[in-house]
């Protein structure tokens, strides 16, 4: 007999047109295991000893389907919730802290906590991942009160949780943390073949290359139409007492030289309040990547997260198609997000 989120989740991908795979009707039915195990009535947990796990993490390769299945699941959620990209939510962990400026970092942990269970009993992570050395040491201890407070918190990542933050500075600081996400989550791997972001329904419409004349041509005359009409100017954004200008602005269709986001010492802050400003962004000559521009890498990482977060679509210009990208040793495995989350950005509709 079919559970309720599974005959709701076969419905789904039948009203897309979309593939009803076994692998991803398991992960369905062990959600709604976890969302059943998680939401008893009171005399089920009056009568059951068995503890609940708060963490369901869902790993795997790029484009199986991973942030469509927990954004169903998220979706018929019917709790508070919370749906946010990690680097936003460590920002405003760290805006609380400097706001109170408060001394003992174990009261500011409860507060800011308290204050997140009063907005959600549910937090949902897409496409999770550590880079940053000041998170990694908070982690630990953040989520271990998140856990103790009863605040459920559902992941996807292309990383198991023992190799999170591998490889990364003081990785020992990093260590409570894990310990803390294998004891309290249920982790599942989905295994699928095929990148569905690379499918032949999702052909590459705005993926401009090699750099030479005439595709300098396209994406000039592709930029002409789009912003036919539209007022040019430049604005200017304070973050922190920081100026950031975007100088190619016509009323939210933006064009940037990778080297302006990227070459610049830009961070996760900067790109959510630049996009904040973006409809449509264009980014003219991406380059191979290696160990030795892994610091621009790291950002374009974070950049291309944050922009397939807020749902913004783009047109980009490179000297190789997107098969063909290097990458620097470290950043191999979260770049195949980003390489799949460009065959996605640039070929989706936009108004």
């Amino acid at each position: 007999m079919l559970k309720k989120f599974e005959k709701e989740f076969i419905s789904f991908c039948e009203n897309r047109n979309l593939e009803v795979n076994p692998n991803q009707i398991k992960i369905i039915q062990k959600l709604e295991d976890y969302h059943n195990s998680n939401y008893k009535s009171f005399f089920s947990k009056l009568f059951s000893n068995k503890k609940s796990k708060k963490g369901f993490y869902l790993y795997g390769g790029v484009g199986v389907g991973k942030t469509m299945i927990l954004n169903f699941f998220y979706d018929h959620f019917d709790k508070k919730k919370l749906n946010q990209h990690f680097n936003e939510f460590m920002l405003g962990f760290h805006d609380f802290v400097h706001e109170r400026k408060e001394k003992n970092e174990e009261n500011i942990i409860n507060q800011f906590v308290k204050n997140l269970k009063s907005k959600a009993s549910l937090i949902y992570f897409d496409e999770f991942q550590v880079t940053n050395i000041v998170d990694a040491m908070i982690l630990g201890k953040l989520f271990e009160k998140i856990f103790k407070e009863d605040i459920k918190v559902i992941l996807t990542s292309n990383t198991k949780i023992s190799e999170l933050y591998k490889e990364g500075l003081q990785r020992e600081q990093f260590i409570p943390f894990i310990k803390t996400m294998k004891d309290q989550s249920i982790e599942y791997e989905l295994k699928i073949e095929d990148d569905y972001r690379k499918s032949n329904d999702n052909q590459k419409q705005r993926y401009f290359f090699p750099l030479n004349q005439e595709t300098n041509f396209k994406i000039n005359k592709f930029f002409r139409t789009i912003t036919k009409d539209k007022k040019h100017s430049s604005i200017k954004i304070n973050i922190k007492g920081r100026e950031i200008k975007i100088e190619n602005f016509y009323e939210g269709i933006v064009r940037y030289d990778f080297n302006q986001l990227c070459d610049q010492n830009l961070g996760a802050e900067d790109y959510l309040e630049i996009i904040k400003n973006c409809k449509f962004i264009v980014i003219d000559r991406i380059p191979q990547f290696s160990d030795f521009n892994s610091n621009q890498q790291q950002r374009f990482i974070t950049l291309l997260d944050i922009i397939y977060d807020k749902d913004i679509s783009l047109a980009v210009t490179a000297d190789q198609n997107l098969d063909q990208f290097t990458s620097s040793r470290l950043l191999e495995k979260p770049f195949k997000r980003t390489i799949s989350r460009l065959y996605e950005l640039t070929s989706r509709e936009y108004n």
